[in-house]
């Protein structure tokens, strides 16, 4: 295989026509293949070969890390399409300083596997010392008695002695509704996954005698 000159308008030809329908000069990963040809290459082909123009724009972001990119670097000419003469002779030669000539292509494979599974394994750690997110959300309860006979002291006390995994009460206040009567107005803070409206007003109405409805007055997301 080969491309032939790179520094050729017939060289750069073939390169656009070999990644017209492909992403890498060799398998589905950037590899030492792109970095020997890329460097081959050595200046952005013109615009009207856009495929390989894509491609020379895709391996320059890896310039800086290309060292760290899987696998060993051949002769120019065990890239491309078909049997050319690798006419540069410059490029190759400064990249013969590179080639394990006993390299197989089992090795490589192996040794792109392993880069590939250090990654999963320092992206892994990484994510699970990332503290999960826990949705909350503060609810303003409006919690009505039956009458202006209700004692309102004694109705918060049964309200706050309603615990939940996930519930923190908060302020409180009385609030005048008419005719001598008044509401108690209580917020508190819930883990989305662990307390819901509904759960809180069964828990809190199961005072009948003190409780003649629950309302929810305001839910904000923390």
């Amino acid at each position: 295989m080969g491309f032939g000159d790179l520094k050729a308008a017939e060289g750069l030809q073939m390169l656009n026509d070999f990644l017209a329908d492909r992403t890498y000069i060799e398998g589905y990963v950037p590899s030492q293949a792109d970095i020997a040809v890329y460097e081959a290459v050595g200046t952005p082909p013109p615009p009207t070969l856009h495929h390989a123009l894509r491609w020379y724009n895709h391996i320059c972001s890896y310039e800086s890390t290309k060292s760290s990119l899987p696998g060993v670097k051949q002769p120019l000419g065990k890239y491309g399409p078909q049997n050319v003469a690798d006419t540069t002779s410059a490029t190759a030669a400064a990249d013969d300083d590179d080639i394990d000539l006993f390299g197989s292509d089992e090795e490589e494979s192996t040794e792109a596997q392993r880069i590939r599974e250090d990654r999963l394994a320092q992206y892994e750690a990484k994510k699970s010392k990332k503290p999960a997110l826990i949705a909350k959300s503060t609810i303003l309860l409006d919690v009505k008695p039956w009458d202006d006979t209700t004692c309102m002291s004694k109705l918060e006390e049964f309200v706050r002695s309603v615990t939940m995994d996930g519930l923190v009460w908060g302020s409180s206040k009385l609030v005048p509704v008419g005719y001598g009567i008044k509401k108690l107005q209580i917020q508190c803070v819930v883990e989305d996954d662990k307390v819901g409206t509904d759960l809180l007003e069964e828990a809190i109405t199961a005072f009948e005698d003190y409780v003649q409805s629950v309302d929810v007055a305001a839910f904000n997301k923390v």
